[in-house]
């Protein structure tokens, strides 16, 4: 009875219910990728006023992902303790509140130490976002609306540098905290009173009423707006539904099955987070670094930026169409030597055209990481601890890699620091082309056992694993 009450979910037509967690889910991270895509124009600005430096720079970096890297962990924790929304609501309510506090910073060690305090509600928030919405949308079409939820929050790397590049020369970096703070109490307010809980945390948690509750109360709606009863196929799926309410301890994260996921979904997102917070942030303070002024600096990071939008637009339209896995493989390594490419340009042409290029191609791999594959690969009950994990383990690199970089780009110049960066991306893409586990169109049912092979014939153990 459980999975045919869950299988429902995945037999729903997209509806206004669908479209309305889609934007609240949506806003959230649109409101948390500003704050996080203004760093680097507010970095540039800080350098320029003699408040900051490749160092400094390094450590304002560094400390958010610090706060992402502990938001990552208490976010997944919460989020499979007491719910999606409660802890959604209170990873907004983080980075809203320090936003605000962060504008009134008196020096820059106190900025960076709210930068840290922003980054853990914002990495929670992302974890949870992006977790969650993998719940809610049925499975055919699953990787294509988490596409469409990351494009809504990737719009915000280009909103920010256009707002920086706006507000900047004229009102100063604070204003792009009171900016991102103001929007994101807004979107806390309409969360608390429509986001619904997800019905598959509900019933995997062992609170069944309640999750049975919850899909009649969706099906209901949808039947509303369609005008007709629906009807619905029972489940084909032969795998047991755990509802067990045992407790899942750390350890098991780093081994068996969930093991395995664990490694798959971490260098998913290493290899984002090496990319896309070495390219994205430390472009316009190149920029500065090589001579140019402030405001061409932002203006050129603006245009380079268009390619953000255009990349995670054009993984919508492909994302269900190629396995997952390849996917990402093919991806990792465009960037990398798009990356190097865009590292010897020597006119401003030039490093517009192949900047907007690289930016578009990896926004594309930053929709397929973040918001399908690392999230999919999960088993439901377990999903925002291991995708906490995961993204932990992700944003570990973004700690250690501004460090790597204003050494490379103070010592060594540009191109080493792409060549470097384009070598850990290969052995990203090396490594989930051997592991890589196929999700394309899978229920989440069907994926919640996709590494346990069942052998009745010679009484093989449900935990055992396989890597074919």
């Amino acid at each position: 009875m459980n999975k045919n009450v869950l299988a429902k979910l995945d037999q729903l037509p997209i509806s206004k219910w669908h479209w309305q967690m889609f934007f609240l889910l949506g806003f959230g991270l649109q409101f948390n990728g500003f704050l996080n895509s203004s760093g680097s124009s507010v970095l540039a600005d800080l350098v320029s006023r003699g408040w900051s430096n490749n160092y400094l720079n390094a450590m304002f970096t560094s400390s958010m992902m610090i706060g992402f890297f502990i938001g990552s962990l208490i976010g997944g924790w919460l989020g499979d303790k007491v719910g999606r929304k409660k802890a959604y609501q209170l990873s907004v309510l983080t980075f809203a509140i320090f936003s605000l506090v962060a504008a009134l910073a008196p020096s820059m060690l106190f900025l960076i130490i709210c930068r840290a305090l922003m980054g853990i509600g914002m990495g929670s928030g992302i974890v949870i976002g992006y977790g969650t919405f993998t719940e809610l949308m049925p499975s055919k079409v699953r990787g294509k609306w988490s596409a469409r939820i990351s494009f809504l929050g990737n719009l915000s790397p280009l909103i920010a540098t256009l707002v920086g590049f706006l507000v900047i020369p004229k009102l100063s970096w604070r204003m792009m905290f009171i900016i991102g703070g103001i929007a994101s109490f807004i979107i806390l307010f309409f969360i608390t009173k429509f986001l619904d809980e997800s019905p598959r945390w509900y019933i995997k948690n062992g609170q069944i009423e309640e999750g049975s509750q919850a899909i009649d109360k969706i099906i209901s709606q949808v039947e509303l707006e369609q005008g007709h009863k629906l009807t619905f196929k029972p489940t084909t799926d032969n795998h047991d539904l755990n509802t067990s309410t045992e407790k899942i301890h750390f350890r098991e994260f780093f081994k068996g099955t969930l093991g395995h996921r664990t490694l798959v979904s971490s260098v998913t997102l290493i290899a984002m987070n090496l990319s896309l917070y070495t390219i994205t942030v430390w472009i316009p303070t190149i920029f500065v670094n090589s001579g140019i002024d402030i405001s061409k600096s932002l203006l050129m990071s603006t245009l380079i930026m268009i390619g953000a939008p255009l990349g995670v637009f054009v993984s919508t339209l492909i994302m269900d169409k190629f396995p997952r896995k390849w996917f990402g493989v093919f991806f990792i390594l465009a960037i990398a030597v798009m990356g190097y490419v865009y590292a010897i340009q020597t006119t401003e042409v030039g490093i517009i055209t192949i900047g907007v290029l690289l930016i578009f191609i990896l926004y594309i791999y930053n929709s397929f990481s973040s918001a399908v594959y690392a999230p999919e690969v999960w088993p439901t009950k377990e999903k925002m601890r291991g995708l906490g994990i995961a993204d932990a383990i992700g944003r570990l690199a973004s700690i250690v890699t501004p460090y790597l970089i204003a050494w490379l780009l103070t010592d060594f110049g540009v191109k080493t620091v792409f060549a470097v960066i384009g070598t850990l991306l290969g052995i990203c893409a090396l490594i989930l082309a051997l592991l890589g586990i196929e999700t394309c169109n899978k229920s989440c049912e069907e994926i919640d056992t996709m590494l346990v092979k069942k052998n009745n014939s010679n009484n093989i153990n449900k935990g055992e694993m396989f890597y074919g």
